[in-house]
C-alpha cells in the first residue's frame, strides 16, 4: 500500500463507521415526521374552509386567518374547558409529586413490614386497567356524592398516577448513594428533614418527568371525565370537544381550530422541557 492510498483507505473507513448512525438518524427522523405530519396537516386545514378541506386536502391554505381561531374559542367554550382541564390538571399532578416522592423515599430508604406487598400494590397499579375498577370506583364515588364535581377526576388521576410516580423516583432514590443520608443523620436530620432538604432537591429530575408525563395523562384524559361529568360549566378538554365535534359536525374547520388551540400548548411544553425529561428518566440508571 502506498502513502497516497493509506488516507483513502481510512476516509473509506471513517465513511463506513458513519453509516449506520446516518441511517439510523435517518429513519428516526422518518418515523418522527409520520407521527408530526398530522399535527402540521391539522393547523393547516384549520385556515382552510370546508370546501377547500375536501377538495384539497393536502394543498396549503391561500391565507392565514386566526378569525376561525377566535370563533372556535368563543362559539366552543374552549376557554372554560381550558380552565378545567388546568385545575384538575394542577392539583392532580401536585397530589401525584408530594404523594409518590414521599412513598418513594419511604419504600427507597426504609426496610419494614409488608414493604414488599406495598411494592406489588404499585405494581398492581401499573398493570390493572381502568376497565377492572371502574363499576367499584363509580359506585363509591355516587354513595359519596361527588360524582359532577372536579373531586371526581382528582382523585382517580391522583390514584391512577402514583404507582408510575413512585417506581420512577424510587429508582431514582435507589440510586444516590446512601452515605448522604447517613451523613446527615449524624448531623442531627430527622426523617422529615432528609425528605424535605436532602431528597426533594436530588429527585428534581426526576420529579420533571413525572409531572410532564403525569400533566400529558391528566390533560388528554377522556373517559373518567366523560362518566363522572354532565354539567357543562366542569367540563374538560375533551370531553368538551366531544360535544363541540356534535354540534359542528359538519364545520371541519371550526372543528380543526379548536383541536390546534388545546393541542399546541402541550406539544410546545413538551418540546421545552424536553431535556429535563431524558435527564429524569436516565439519571437513576448510574450511580
Amino acid at each position: 500500500m502506498t502513502a497516497s492510498t493509506a488516507p483513502n483507505e481510512a476516509g473509506r473507513a471513517r465513511i463506513a463507521r458513519r453509516i449506520p448512525g446516518l441511517l439510523a438518524a435517518a429513519g428516526l427522523v422518518v418515523i418522527a415526521a409520520l407521527f408530526f405530519f398530522p399535527m402540521v396537516w391539522m393547523v393547516l386545514s384549520s385556515f382552510k374552509s370546508n370546501a377547500a378541506i375536501f377538495a384539497a386536502p393536502f394543498a396549503l391554505p391561500e391565507t392565514i386567518d386566526l378569525a376561525r381561531w377566535v370563533e372556535a374559542w368563543e362559539v366552543g367554550r374552549i376557554g372554560q374547558y381550558a380552565l378545567n382541564s388546568t385545575i384538575v390538571t394542577g392539583v392532580s399532578v401536585s397530589l401525584i409529586l408530594l404523594c409518590g416522592s414521599a412513598a418513594a423515599f419511604a419504600i427507597s430508604r426504609y426496610r419494614f413490614a409488608g414493604r414488599a406487598a406495598i411494592l406489588g400494590l404499585f405494581a398492581l397499579g401499573l398493570l390493572l386497567p381502568l376497565q377492572s375498577y371502574f363499576i367499584a370506583q363509580s359506585t363509591l364515588f355516587t354513595q359519596l356524592s361527588i360524582t359532577d364535581t372536579r373531586l371526581a377526576l382528582i382523585i382517580p388521576y391522583t390514584a391512577m398516577g402514583l404507582p408510575l410516580a413512585t417506581y420512577l423516583l424510587k429508582v431514582y432514590l435507589d440510586a444516590l448513594p446512601e452515605e448522604l443520608f447517613d451523613a446527615a443523620r449524624i448531623d442531627g436530620a430527622g426523617d422529615f428533614q432528609l425528605f424535605r432538604m436532602l431528597a426533594l432537591p436530588l429527585l428534581r429530575p426526576g420529579l420533571a418527568t413525572v409531572a410532564i408525563f403525569s400533566a400529558l395523562a391528566c390533560w388528554n384524559e377522556f373517559l373518567l371525565a366523560l362518566l363522572y361529568i354532565q354539567d357543562d360549566a366542569l367540563k374538560t378538554i375533551p370531553t368538551g370537544l366531544l360535544a363541540f365535534s356534535s354540534r359542528y359536525v359538519t364545520d371541519y374547520a371550526l372543528l380543526f381550530s379548536a383541536l390546534s388551540i388545546v393541542t399546541l400548548p402541550m406539544i410546545v411544553i413538551y418540546i421545552v422541557f424536553n431535556r429535563q425529561i431524558v435527564e429524569g428518566i436516565t439519571a437513576g440508571s448510574l450511580k
